[in-house]
């Protein structure tokens, strides 16, 4: 079983209140080989919502306490991307998931490239909260 960010399956659940359909993602969902999860939505957090970025490192940093997640009014959000992390994970774990298809740049669900916590739109090097999780726990991650 394949765990896929929902925005990416149709469902309107981004920072937006959009969604970032993926007709070939979408079609995982419908053959039954994917599980739509929001890591975002499970640890709290409203659709719509404020953006919010990583600062002070990555998604493995906030895990283990030496960054944050920061809104764009600078609000601390932290325990919810946490959250919904590990709520994710329970997920994974009862649907025995061995790969995840993320939604990309999404402090949650970035793979390999998240944005710099300035609210500019620069990319670093680095994964999501829940990217971060996964990995740890041996759990594939791939964006789109």
């Amino acid at each position: 079983m394949i765990l896929i960010s929902a925005c990416l399956c149709g469902i309107c659940c981004s920072w937006d209140g959009r969604s970032r359909l993926n007709k070939d993602i979408a079609r995982l969902i419908k053959k039954g080989l994917g599980i739509p999860v929001c890591p975002e939505i499970l640890g709290g957090r409203s659709v719509p919502r404020t953006r919010a970025e990583i600062v002070d490192g990555d998604g493995a940093d906030v895990l283990d306490g030496r960054a944050k997640v920061i809104d764009e009014y600078g609000k601390d959000v932290t325990d919810e991307f946490i959250k919904g992390a590990y709520k994710a994970l329970e997920i994974a774990r009862r649907v025995k998931a061995h790969s995840a298809i993320l939604k990309s740049k999404s402090p949650s669900c970035g793979v390999g490239r998240i944005y710099d916590g300035s609210f500019k739109g620069r990319l670093i090097k680095g994964d999501g909260v829940t990217v971060a999780l996964f990995k740890k726990e041996g759990i594939r991650c791939r964006a789109v």
